[in-house]
């Protein structure tokens, strides 16, 4: 299923048509959630297949068998992606899944439902940057000209999957309506990986012994993955993803956003943020610990974290 040039819209949200049908994007809201589900939920770029990486070796007891044999859209797939339902077919036991969309499309789907939500969220400049960097490889998404363009489309929420703005707040204010729901940001996971795991495996009940929670450490570093053929996306056909124009695991790292705004930029997306962000409580680190300061053209100018 190519369709590499295809755009589905579907309630008023661009998806790829590539992955995305309107009848796959109808069965996922309208899917059929089991109270044993674990829904992982993105926006993109936002440490997915972290997430998914982290949970598969949290369900094999920090074993790496099954992380290494399946690829990890087998393991954990998008339900509104096109193969799903063929995927849950032939799954076994409590299933784990993942999905990009906002939160209305959802809600009637979740109501009642005692599947576990973990939301994991990510600063929005280094989604961004993340982001536009996998519009170059990804053939099935359009190309993006210009940083300042792709910068544009994404404060206007006018990408692939809707609004950034709209997806974090709206999955984490409704939480309430969610039986059992988890907030989890890239950065705490980033910062202090071992404590972040120990809050994901308390939400999921399931327990890690000292020798398991370093066993996930270990093949859950960014390195570990950038070389792991079942989560570096390399699997997939360079007529689809091209790696020579950017890797998919690319950097990984907090506060990278520095090295592609400018001053103007920074100061446009700050203004648009504390606009729409105004009535939410939600606060993101931004940069890594003691990088305070970022030069461009010969200027240094001070990085706050907003709030």
């Amino acid at each position: 299923m190519a369709r590499l040039d295809v755009t589905e819209t579907f309630h008023g949200i661009m998806f790829p048509g590539h992955l995305h049908t309107q009848d796959s994007l109808s069965y996922a809201t309208d899917f059929k959630f089991q109270d044993t589900d674990t829904l992982i939920v993105t926006y993109p770029k936002s440490g997915t297949t972290w997430m998914q990486e982290i949970v598969t070796l949290m369900r094999c007891k920090g074993h790496p068998e099954t992380s290494k044999a399946k690829p990890n859209w087998a393991r954990a797939p998008w339900i509104e992606q096109h193969y799903c339902p063929d995927v849950l077919s032939a799954s076994q036991g409590p299933r784990l899944l993942t999905t990009h969309l906002p939160y209305q499309l959802l809600a009637n789907a979740l109501h009642g439902s005692k599947a576990k939500v973990l939301y994991l969220a990510r600063n929005p400049k280094d989604v961004l940057v993340s982001y536009y960097h996998f519009h170059k490889m990804a053939k099935f998404l359009s190309a993006s000209e210009s940083f300042p363009g792709f910068l544009s489309a994404f404060l206007n929420g006018k990408l692939h999957y809707g609004s950034w703005f709209d997806h974090v707040k709206d999955w984490t204010s409704n939480s309430k309506n969610i039986q059992n729901f988890l907030y989890v940001t890239y950065e705490e996971m980033w910062m202090d990986l071992p404590r972040s795991v120990q809050k994901v495996s308390q939400f999921l009940v399931c327990p890690l012994l000292e020798e398991e929670l370093t066993n996930i450490q270990k093949v859950c570093s960014f390195n570990s993955m950038k070389e792991n053929s079942m989560v570096n996306y390399t699997l997939i056909s360079q007529d689809i993803m091209d790696h020579s124009k950017s890797r998919f695991m690319r950097k990984g790292e907090i506060g990278d956003w520095v090295n592609t705004f400018s001053m103007e930029q920074n100061r446009k997306f700050d203004d648009v943020y504390a606009s729409k962000m105004a009535d939410s409580s939600l606060t993101f680190v931004w940069y890594k610990p003691g990088q305070e300061t970022f030069s461009k053209s010969g200027m240094e100018i001070d990085i706050k974290p907003l709030t």
